[in-house]
């Protein structure tokens, strides 16, 4: 395991569980930090020994400076923490993170959950991107603009919990505009798949077990996603949890640490 001045980054992280347990590695999803996985964690302590490390210019960890690509930086990060062959979850964003850690290094990966992973270059050409697209507009009009404030704002009533902005925390809104910049950050692996893990065969060639969680009330998109990844990756498996949005490891963490549980044991 790094230490917190890595050779990738300077990186910071969480953990959780007994020792002795099977390792997981848990990849959070944008603007969030790796706190974010307590909840899960709470319910998996017994079955396996969870690290979370925050992403680059997230919590704790240092800030992204823009010389290296966001998302190969944090694949980067992720990769420092196996030192040998472990789960991984990812959520969102982290759930792409995750997907390319197994593409890039296999011997990482014992098994992979992808929880809404928000690789949208997957369902291109469908109904759910479009509708992606259009729901987004007022997001990407905002940061042209320059207006952070804006921005989160319609980041977060996109993908985020539930609650309407100003029933946030002040402090988590603050931290919110502050990182909002990194979003457009990850659009050339997300939406145009700039790192290739959607080329001919890559996906097909994935040897470990997959998980894909989503929510039931979730952008239409995650199922376009979903459908798209598990035609092309024999060994995944789609579970849909009820009631739950694109938040549900933080507002459905008992169903989602079930679900998860039930996987690795199998």
């Amino acid at each position: 395991m790094p230490g917190e001045a890595g050779a990738v980054h300077h990186v910071h992280w969480h953990e959780w569980g007994e020792a002795g347990r099977p390792e997981a590695l848990m990849i959070h999803c944008a603007l969030s930090s790796g706190r974010a996985w307590a909840g899960v964690a709470e319910h998996l302590g017994r079955d396996l020994h969870m690290t979370a490390f925050d992403l680059p210019g997230h919590g704790r960890s240092a800030s992204w400076n823009g010389e290296r690509d966001y998302h190969a930086l944090a694949t980067a990060n992720a990769a420092q923490f196996c030192a040998t062959p472990r789960h991984v979850i990812g959520h969102s964003l982290g759930a792409t993170i995750a997907l390319r850690l197994a593409l890039e290094r296999p011997e990482c990966v014992k098994s992979l959950v992808l929880i809404e992973p928000v690789l949208f270059a997957a369902a291109r050409g469908t109904a759910g991107f479009d509708e992606e697209e259009t729901a987004m507009r007022p997001f990407v009009e905002a940061m042209e603009r320059g207006d952070h404030v804006a921005a989160a704002r319609a980041f977060t009533g996109r993908w985020g919990g539930g609650q309407p902005w100003e029933a946030l925390p002040e402090a988590q809104r603050e931290y919110m505009i502050a990182r909002i910049g990194l979003i457009p950050a990850t659009r050339a692996v997300l939406y145009e798949d700039a790192a290739g893990l959607l080329a001919p065969g890559r996906l097909e060639a994935l040897q470990c077990p997959v998980l894909f969680l989503e929510g039931e009330r979730s952008p239409p998109v995650i199922g376009e996603i979903g459908a798209a990844l598990e035609a092309r990756m024999p060994r995944m498996r789609r579970r849909v949890i009820k009631g739950a949005g694109h938040m549900l490891p933080i507002t459905h963490a008992p169903e989602a640490a079930w679900e998860i549980r039930t996987f690795i044991r199998v």
